[in-house]
């Protein structure tokens, strides 16, 4: 084997050790942000003004704070009150 066919197959095994080892897991699931979904100070980020990130979000269902939901479950979820979850921000359950 040439010096050159030597190190193109070593940095392609590199590369390929590289690609598994940051794909994502056998059986990860896809996941959207939901709007409207998360209890008080259960938000996983995002929860509008007047707060930072994470677990910040003051009222339950808050509009503008959004959880990590399986792909294709957002609109389908039943909450109370008849509210649905959204894919952008909504402008219901507000902090006053």
């Amino acid at each position: 084997m040439s010096q050159s066919s030597a190190t193109l197959a070593a940095a392609g095994a590199i590369a390929a050790a590289f690609a598994a080892h940051f794909a994502a897991p056998a059986g990860a699931q896809e996941m959207e942000k939901c709007y409207g979904v998360a209890l008080a100070g259960q938000n996983d980020c995002a929860a509008g003004p007047g707060t930072t990130c994470a677990g910040t979000s003051k009222v339950d269902y808050q509009g503008n704070a959004w959880k990590l939901v399986p792909a294709g479950t957002c609109l389908t979820m039943e909450l109370p009150g008849g509210r649905t979850g959204a894919l952008e921000p909504l402008d219901r359950d507000l902090p006053g």
